[in-house]
């Protein structure tokens, strides 16, 4: 079994992995101040609970947008399975054709994604991963990366509406009854859900008609199974992308 921990803004996902099966998963909150240590009892606990011997640990692989945790996982990978870990960066075969301006600065996230799609559905697609921010990646009828969009995430937007209005409530993320909001909190639920995913819509069929073909849309992301039904665009959810593209990755540069 290996580990495969992909480092979100918000959280850590982390999975035990055999081959394309996921034996466990498991999330913990991204903490800057964490010293490697503590990871280290946060992953031991995480295995103690899923009655996993951490000898049975062959290897690591992290995909992190967070680099000041990126070094304390690691380290704490090491400490407790003596195991080094790859890392989804430079140096890592791919197998992604990146065609974007500045080929570094590709998130670890977007190209674990794109090489989970790619093995699952075929090209053109648009791949989608609703987290802290919304990613939206193009890739071409040759499986290319060659751009996408960043906007922010569902819970920025509604941290920044209660945080920055002194009148408006917090609010769960759910779905609101009516477009037209007859009460305070449902129109804020309007206009975060519903406008978010109006949002992927809109940027999809414009995504499309910039590409001038009909693509395959693949949306991941712990927001995403909230508002995707209330898009119009067909969508094929995949909660699991991010960790099976690690496997993957891990078994093709783990053969080197």
């Amino acid at each position: 079994m290996i580990l495969a921990v992909d480092i979100g803004n918000s959280n850590i996902v982390v999975g035990g992995m055999e081959g394309r099966n996921i034996v466990f998963e498991a999330r913990v909150r991204t903490d800057a101040t964490k010293t490697s240590d503590e990871y280290c009892i946060d992953l031991k606990n995480i295995l103690d609970i899923y009655g996993v011997d951490r000898g049975s640990v062959e290897g690591a692989i992290i995909a992190s947008v967070v680099p000041q945790v990126l070094n304390s996982i690691k380290t704490a990978v090491k400490k407790l399975t003596g195991k080094n870990s790859l890392v989804v960066g430079p140096g890592l075969k791919t197998g992604l054709n990146i065609k974007i301006e500045n080929p570094s600065q590709t998130g670890a996230d977007l190209v674990v994604g794109a090489v989970a799609a790619l093995r699952e559905h075929k090209p053109p697609m648009i791949v989608i991963d609703m987290g802290t921010a919304t990613t939206m990646m193009v890739l071409d009828e040759t499986g290319a990366f060659i751009g996408g969009s960043i906007s922010p995430g569902v819970r920025i937007s509604q941290e920044a509406l209660t945080n920055g209005t002194a009148l408006l409530p917090g609010l769960q993320l759910d779905a609101p009854r009516k477009v037209i909001g007859r009460n305070t909190i449902d129109c804020m639920r309007s206009g975060i859900m519903l406008a978010h995913a109006c949002m992927i819509d809109g940027m999809v069929e414009r995504m499309e008609a910039e590409l001038g073909y009909k693509t395959t849309v693949v949306a991941t992301g712990g927001i995403a199974k909230f508002v995707l039904p209330m898009c119009h665009t067909p969508i094929l959810y995949d909660k699991d992308l991010l960790l099976k593209g690690l496997a993957a990755l891990y078994a093709e540069n783990a053969r080197d």
